[in-house]
C-alpha cells in the first residue's frame, strides 16, 4: 500500500494518538473518529486528519481502519453496534485491531468481516505512550500473510519492532502472555515495596539492592521513580486496563485447561485496587495503594 492509501483510526488515546500521528506523518490520508477527549482528536485534525462521524463512515471511505480501544467490549460495540464497521464493510477493506483484546472475540469478528469480503489483522502494541509518540512501538501481528503484507508498511510508520505472530488471534495471544509477565511483575514489585515500607526498610536502599541483582527488571525501573520521587510518568498504564488484561489472560489460560494460580492472584490485586477507586491511576502507584490498604503509607497518591 502506498501513501495514497486512505487510513481510518478509532481510539486515539494514550497509545492510539502516537500511532495515528506517525501514520499521518508518513503522508497517508487519514480520518479519525472523535471521542470525549477532544485534545488528541483536535491535535490530529490540526495536523491534517479529517474527523469522521461513525465507524461505518470509516469503513465506507477508508482502505484500512485501525482500532486501539480499551477492550474487546468496545471493539465489539464498534464493529457490531449501530453505524458499526460491519454494517459498511466491503471487499478490500482491512481492519487492524491494536487493542489488547480477547483472541476468541478477534477470531469471531474476523470471520464476520470475511463473510462480507473484508479482512482483519490483529496487531496489539507494546511499550508505552512515549514510544508511541516517537514511532518506536513494538507490535505482534496475526492474520492472513497477504493481508499482513498489505498493511505492514503502515504499521512500520509507528512500530520499530514487528513480529509476525501467525494466524488471526495469535498477536493477541502473544500480547496477553507478555502482559501477564509485565503486569504480574508490577504486582509482585508493588507487594514487596509496600511490605518493605511498612517494615521501615529504606526504599532507596531497596532500589539499590534490586537494581544491582537478578530481581532487576524494566518494570522495576518504571515503578520505582514514583516510589522514590512521585514520578508516575514512566508507565502511563491505568490500573483498570491492567486489570482487564489480566482477566483476559486468565480466561485464555482457563480455555487452554491451564491452572493459573499466580495470574489469578495478580488479577485480584488489581481488582482490589480498582474496587477501592484507583482505576484511573497509573500502575507505578500500585505500591502506594497496597501500602495504604494495609495501614501504611509511601507518599500521597496523585489525583484519581
Amino acid at each position: 500500500m502506498s501513501e495514497t492509501t486512505r487510513v481510518g483510526y478509532i481510539g486515539v488515546g494514550l497509545m492510539g494518538h502516537g500511532a495515528a500521528k506517525n501514520i499521518l506523518g508518513k503522508g497517508y490520508e487519514m480520518a479519525v473518529l472523535g471521542n470525549r477527549n477532544r485534545v488528541p482528536v483536535d491535535d490530529l485534525v490540526s495536523r491534517g486528519a479529517r474527523e469522521a462521524k461513525s465507524p461505518a463512515e470509516l469503513a465506507r471511505e477508508c482502505d484500512v481502519v485501525f482500532m486501539c480501544l480499551p477492550s474487546s467490549v468496545e471493539v465489539e460495540r464498534t464493529v457490531y453496534g449501530d453505524g458499526g464497521l460491519l454494517s459498511a464493510a466491503r471487499p478490500g477493506l482491512v481492519v487492524v485491531d491494536s487493542t489488547t483484546a480477547d483472541p476468541a472475540s478477534t477470531r469471531k469478528i474476523g470471520a464476520d468481516l470475511r463473510a462480507r469480503g473484508a479482512d482483519m489483522v490483529d496487531a496489539p502494541v507494546g511499550r508505552t505512550p512515549k514510544e508511541a509518540e516517537a514511532g518506536k512501538l513494538s507490535t505482534f501481528v496475526g492474520g492472513n500473510p497477504d493481508t499482513v503484507a498489505r498493511v505492514r508498511p503502515i504499521i512500520a510508520s509507528y512500530a520499530e519492532v514487528i513480529i509476525d505472530a501467525g494466524e488471526l488471534g495469535a498477536g493477541h495471544m502473544l500480547k496477553l502472555c507478555n502482559n501477564f509477565i509485565s503486569i504480574g511483575t508490577c504486582a509482585v514489585i508493588s507487594e514487596a515495596v509496600a511490605t518493605a515500607s511498612k517494615l521501615g526498610v529504606d526504599l532507596r536502599k531497596l532500589f539499590e539492592v534490586v537494581s544491582a541483582g537478578g530481581a532487576n527488571s524494566a518494570m522495576f525501573q518504571m515503578v520505582m521513580p514514583w516510589v522514590l520521587e512521585g514520578d508516575d510518568s514512566r508507565l502511563k498504564g491505568p490500573l483498570r486496563i491492567a486489570a482487564k488484561d489480566l482477566r483476559f489472560f486468565c480466561r485464555l489460560a482457563e480455555g487452554a485447561g491451564m491452572a493459573s494460580f499466580i495470574a489469578q492472584a495478580c488479577s485480584q490485586t488489581y481488582a482490589l485496587a480498582n474496587a477501592q477507586g484507583h482505576s484511573e491511576r497509573f500502575m507505578p502507584t500500585l505500591p502506594g495503594i497496597l501500602a495504604e490498604l494495609n495501614g501504611g503509607r509511601i507518599r500521597d497518591l496523585p489525583p484519581a
